[in-house]
């Protein structure tokens, strides 16, 4: 596999040392190695988005565009399984950087085989659990048994049960080579995946004609490659920390660190499980009666499932913007380089606020053409009620990027209990209530204004706390000069 990412040095000769892969981070400018580990990471976060949007496309253009509403129902219990990747993987991660960054390479890698352990057993644990308990899960989400969308998602979620492992083991994996500066790796184990999904959902959906299981059987090929390939580089010779399971060291105090690393995203993750199982309450609840259709519910879940889609597409940038900033402020935080940790969160943020800005505009100019993507032929309701939702959904999304990055900033630099506590805020103590009470007071329509009224308010509360955070980290030492910027 060809690694463009640390094959020349300043000697010329062609190849770097692997073990100056990491040791990068502390001496190049601050500008280029963010530019360098956020081109890779966010392709790899599109291609993970490609994952759920080619599905949609597939089964909303060649399925039913009610089996939109499916995969909309099921997407809280996914977003579970992703919180723990989240969990083990970006808090295995956020651990190595710092590792390495002190000079620790046994305890990186140490760490990097409790991840593996980590992932898989949870991988194993979600899928024997899921197929246990299938029907009292989907009970849990709120549809009248008989509707077109819980029928889709039974068939969807049941076979998605199968690839939890891979799942897991592939996007935790991919935050751990990234954070020992081979960013080019996991682009290539997402591309791969991604590629694979539109080919076998073209496959399974229109040659053989599988439906919706077709598309979940597309997900589980996909995954399954993009594990194989990460944890495969992981365990050969050219990476920094490598996967070593016969040195492993069973550490229960390893395990916590790793756990507090990624806990702030492990409850954003499960704060966001919690928001879109609401939401589509919400859409059920209400549906019928704003939509004044008897299939309104229905409606309103394939619109959402539409307008989350559109969504996913603008943060993933965002994202990966965060994720690769993560080794560049995890690694000088260690190794006490403020002012290049400063410079590198002041330009993560001002790039994913320029990504959000043009997301924005997008949106609110051109709706109608964005959901004809997923539903070309769709029925006018649908069409309208999407469009309309997105628009106001959107209403804030230039400072969304201000308050992802910032929360992870919190990460890195040592403070997760603050990061914790900043993912709460808009994905729990803010949007909940406020779903709760608008939709209780004006129906659908203030359940979905709720969104960009939580977007805002966290806005000002995360300002607040990281101007102080900022201010106490120069006086610190980021005054430092003659660094490379």
């Amino acid at each position: 596999m060809p690694e463009t990412n640390v094959q020349t040095n300043e000697a010329g000769t062609g190849k770097a040392p692997a073990k100056d892969a990491a040791g990068r981070l502390g001496v190049e400018p601050v500008g280029r190695l963010l530019l360098h580990f956020s081109i890779p990471a966010i392709t790899g976060m599109m291609v993970q988005a490609l994952y759920n949007l080619v599905d949609r496309v597939f089964i909303g253009n060649a399925v039913d565009e009610m089996a939109l509403g499916g995969i909309s129902l099921v997407m809280p219990l996914m977003t579970i399984s992703f919180a723990f990747a989240m969990l083990f993987g970006m808090g295995a991660a956020n651990m190595i950087s710092m590792r390495l960054g002190q000079g620790r390479k046994q305890d990186a890698e140490n760490t990097l085989a409790h991840c593996f352990f980590l992932l898989l057993g949870t991988g194993i644990l979600l899928m024997v659990f899921g197929l246990i308990f299938l029907e009292p899960l989907l009970s849990l989400l709120g549809a009248e048994e008989g509707s077109a969308a819980l029928d889709y998602a039974r068939r969807y979620f049941r076979i998605t049960l199968y690839s939890a492992v891979f799942g897991l083991l592939g996007f935790g994996f991919s935050h751990c080579t990234r954070a020992q500066g081979f960013p080019i790796v996991t682009m290539f184990a997402l591309l791969v995946g991604a590629v694979l999904n539109v080919i076998f959902d073209a496959l399974f959906i229109l040659v053989f004609g599988w439906g919706i299981e077709g598309a979940a059987w597309a997900t589980f090929v996909a995954q399954s490659a993009s594990m194989i390939w990460v944890v495969g580089f992981s365990m050969g010779r050219r990476p920094v920390v490598r996967l070593k399971l016969k040195t492993f060291r069973p550490s229960f105090s390893v395990v916590m660190q790793i756990a507090s690393f990624g806990s702030a995203q492990f409850l954003f993750q499960i704060m966001m499980s919690i928001v879109q199982l609401l939401f589509n309450m919400s859409m059920i609840w209400y549906g019928v009666e704003a939509l004044g259709l008897e299939n309104g519910a229905d409606i309103a879940l394939a619109g959402m499932s539409i307008v989350g889609a559109v969504q996913m597409i603008i943060l993933m940038p965002v994202f990966g913007i965060m994720q690769g900033a993560q080794p560049l402020l995890g690694y000088n935080y260690g190794a006490k380089k403020y002012s290049r940790v400063l410079r590198a969160y002041m330009i993560a943020t001002v790039a994913g606020t320029i990504v959000c800005t043009v997301g924005f505009a997008v949106a609110m100019l051109f709706p109608e053409q964005l959901v004809k993507i997923f539903s070309p032929d769709g029925e006018p309701a649908l069409m309208a009620f999407s469009a309309r939702t997105m628009r106001i959904m959107f209403l804030v999304l230039p400072v969304v990027a201000f308050v992802v990055i910032s929360t992870t900033f919190f990460v890195v630099t040592g403070r997760p209990k603050t990061s914790i506590f900043l993912s709460m805020v808009r994905q729990c103590i803010i949007i909940i209530p406020l779903l709760l009470i608008f939709g209780k007071i004006w129906g659908l329509w203030g359940a979905v204004y709720a969104a960009p009224v939580s977007d805002a308010l966290s806005f000002l509360i995360v300002g607040v706390m990281i101007f102080f955070e900022l201010r106490k980290l120069r006086s610190a030492g980021g005054e430092v000069h003659g660094e490379a910027h």
